[in-house]
């Protein structure tokens, strides 16, 4: 192999791979944003035309975060959504992705948490070198609930309590710890 051939196919895996990690990263980006309440950042997930199917829920991407986000603010005090497995087909400017998704979802009354474990079936195009989700269909696999008084009890008094907004530290740059009477905590 010549060394412009090697440099070729070295350039063509690290275009790939580039590709797959800002795929990936828009995924994770797109869950953390709606744990946050993040309507800009979950916007910048999504193309304007695209669509998410949750069930027989069918959202276009303009009014998408903030259904959402009401979605949930309806029913829980606070969300976490954790993408596990993470399958990716590119094909040119196309990407076919198949993300498992564990959904921690702790209700308004505060006394319990329901588990949806799921995953994401997403194409995603690039469009001007970005790229963003264009159609979701989700799908549930298995759900739980438990009960979710623990969050109050000594052992978690103290830690740090994630907030809707961009209040939560997760925003803060740069990161520092705090004394134990700053800060949203149980």
């Amino acid at each position: 192999m010549s060394v412009e051939e090697e440099l070729a196919e070295l350039k063509a895996t690290v275009r790939h791979l580039t590709d797959r990690q800002e795929i990936l990263d828009c995924i994770q980006r797109e869950s953390r944003a709606r744990d946050r309440q993040d309507i800009e950042q979950i916007a910048s997930c999504w193309w304007e035309d695209g669509v998410d199917e949750h069930g027989a829920v069918v959202t276009f991407a303009p009014d998408y975060p903030e259904m959402a986000n009401a979605g949930h603010r309806a029913n829980f005090n606070q969300t976490s959504h954790n993408i596990t497995n993470h399958l990716c087909e590119i094909d040119g400017d196309k990407a076919y992705c198949e993300s498992y998704v564990i959904g921690g979802l702790f209700w308004l009354h505060g006394k319990t948490m329901s588990f949806g474990i799921g995953r994401y079936i997403d194409q995603l195009e690039k469009r001007g070198g970005e790229w963003r989700i264009a159609t979701r269909r989700c799908t549930i696999e298995m759900t739980g609930d438990c009960d979710a008084t623990w969050v109050y009890s000594q052992a978690v008094k103290g830690f740090l309590k994630g907030q809707w907004s961009k209040d939560d530290p997760s925003y803060e740059r740069p990161i520092a710890w705090k004394p134990k009477e700053e800060g949203v905590r149980w």
